[in-house]
């Protein structure tokens, strides 16, 4: 037989406990559910979520012609390189300001995806369009402070300090790719 512990104004001290954290435990899940809103708010909204990553169809574009998708709210330039394109741009001269590979830089030798924001103050270079001003290096030309990039997106002339990003890309099938 178990005997209840009384405190000294009669009332049973087990009770009270029970009370205590039963009223601690509600107190909490009340608190939870207030605040859960809060803390979901800080999750990405549905809109932001469908920018994070783009899909692309490769099959429309012929070698030599380059295409503009936008990403993240950001030009990303996706060239069908040239042979030819492809053999200038596996040439890595030793004074390259930020000197990378252009295997580096490529999934696939033919296919170029760099971002198309120029990384000194964030223009957008020519050298999509076929009658664009291409730079020294075939490649793309910023001309609101003169930067050159090459063939493979690598900075090669002018005050930008690196070469245009790459995002993070793979390819979904042999003509399409997602970026981001």
């Amino acid at each position: 037989m178990s005997e209840q512990v009384q405190d000294h104004d009669g009332h049973d001290e087990g009770r009270r406990d029970f009370l205590y954290i039963t009223t601690g435990a509600f107190a909490a899940a009340i608190g939870a559910a207030a605040i859960w809103p809060f803390i979901d708010a800080w999750n990405p909204s549905a809109d932001v979520l469908a920018l994070a990553s783009t899909e692309a169809d490769l099959s429309a574009i012929e070698v030599g012609q380059s295409v503009t998708v936008v990403w993240r709210g950001k030009p990303v330039f996706i060239r069908h390189r040239t042979e030819e394109e492809i053999a200038l741009a596996n040439l890595l001269p030793e004074d390259l300001p930020d000197p990378q590979s252009d295997g580096e830089r490529v999934l696939k030798p033919e296919w170029l995806v760099v971002v198309g924001i120029c990384t000194h103050l964030g223009c957008v270079p020519l050298g999509q369009k076929t009658d664009d001003n291409r730079g020294e290096y075939d490649g793309w030309f910023c001309p609101c402070h003169g930067s050159h990039y090459d063939t493979s997106g690598r900075i090669r002339k002018g005050p930008a300090p690196r070469n245009l990003d790459v995002p993070e890309y793979a390819f979904l099938t042999d003509s399409s790719i997602r970026v981001g």
